[in-house]
């Protein structure tokens, strides 16, 4: 990059001061997670738009790891946001308002410009095909209070929530006593996620009706978009990007199960898909297609495990055949295959997201005809319907 686009980008995007960090803390935005150096004081060309922040502590050799905090920001052009590193606490907070504008305008003077690492530009598009639906609005209507995302908050969970494996390995990081500081039971709340529940019941309904409900979900989505994000699809998907960025970077339990219970929700749901809410699913199908993408590809999860040493995410247990997500993915599969009528852009990504998996993972999806499709001219092909309307199209970065 050329010195005259790159004081460009300096000047238009905002920047990510950070003082007194220790050296060796993990610290990642977005997608890029590095080890900190002893001259790092933030980031800058940061682009305008939310962003996830996130980081770890360390011990004096760089060896024991405290859980991660995490905390959404939404960047505003050429703006300046300051956190300082707070000893006691091993965490960034928020600087008084007249403190924090000395260092604003010493950041707009450059002073500190050769202590700013550069915003990794060549992974931005990469960041807003997991984030795109996500705005300032989602933010701040679910993250908790304070912002801070972080496990340590949620041992109120431990015995609450059913133990998969991946689960439990969560569980033991709150428990593990290789981090720096054990975690304590914490009276703050965590984030306002929408409650997805998991199974119907509705008074003086018939065994073969609630059954029925159960079965087919359509009517419980429908009454989720309506209740809590006003009709609004692209909230909905908001929320299940953000839980999934908490989960992923923040290594939040709370956050996965959220994820979890909306994914579970959108897969269970027969009629939608086809008739209500065919736009809807082809945007969330294409949205787990790039969670998965980026989030389980095991040469992306190295990346950080090499770094933190104790990565979740290269757990064997997403290889098993038995996880939660191949299940719903085979059901759904099976539908969309079988239906008579489904539009072309479903159908076109859902066969991405299957080959995607069966390469990530290895799993195996049984269909008509070859490498999981039906035959052009399969009498039990289904009718392939283009709708007329592109207006759940985004336009990303390459």
């Amino acid at each position: 990059m050329d010195p005259e686009t790159a004081l460009g980008l300096v000047k238009t995007g905002a920047t990510l001061l950070l003082l007194d960090v220790p050296q060796f803390t993990l610290f990642g935005i977005d997608t890029h997670m590095f080890s900190v150096g002893p001259m790092f004081k933030g980031i800058k060309m940061v682009p305008p738009g939310t962003h996830f922040v996130y980081y770890s502590s360390t011990d004096r050799d760089g060896n024991d790891f405290s859980p991660i905090i995490g905390f959404f920001i939404t960047a505003k052009p050429s703006e300046v946001i300051v956190r300082k590193w707070h000893q006691q606490e091993e965490r960034l907070i928020k600087l008084f308002e007249d403190e924090e504008e000395r260092y604003v305008v010493a950041v707009k003077k450059m002073e500190f410009d050769h202590q700013l690492g550069p915003y990794a530009l060549d992974r931005y598009g990469e960041w807003r095909q997991i984030s795109n639906y996500i705005t300032k609005d989602i933010v701040e209507r679910i993250e908790p209070i304070g912002g801070e995302i972080t496990i340590a908050n949620e041992a109120g969970l431990i015995d609450t929530v059913p133990k998969t494996a991946m689960e439990r390995n969560l569980v033991e990081q709150l428990r593990n006593s290789k981090f720096s500081k054990p975690a304590e039971k914490s009276h703050k709340r965590g984030c306002y996620y929408t409650s997805i529940p998991h199974v119907i019941k509705h008074k003086g309904m018939s065994v073969e009706e609630l059954t029925s409900l159960n079965l087919d979900k359509t009517q419980l989505l429908e009454t989720t978009l309506m209740k809590d994000f006003g009709g609004a699809e692209d909230k909905l998907l908001g929320e299940l990007q953000f839980a999934f960025i908490a989960f992923l970077m923040g290594q939040s339990l709370e956050a996965y199960h959220q994820w979890k219970s909306l994914i579970s929700l959108l897969f269970s749901c027969i009629e939608a898909p086809f008739q209500t809410r065919s736009q809807l699913f082809t945007k969330f199908v294409k949205v787990i297609y790039y969670q998965i993408k980026y989030g389980f590809h095991k040469d992306q999860l190295s990346k950080v495990g090499a770094e933190r040493k104790d990565s979740v995410f290269l757990d064997d247990e997403w290889l098993s055949k038995d996880v939660f997500l191949r299940l719903l993915c085979k059901e759904f599969f099976s539908l969309v295959q079988g239906a008579p009528v489904v539009d072309g852009d479903l159908l076109s990504w859902m066969r991405k997201l299957q080959n995607l998996l069966e390469t990530t993972f290895g799993w195996e999806f049984h269909n008509n005809g070859p490498d999981g499709a039906y035959e052009e001219d399969d009498e039990f092909a289904p009718v392939v319907e283009m709708l007329d309307d592109t207006s759940f199209e985004e336009s990303l970065p390459a």
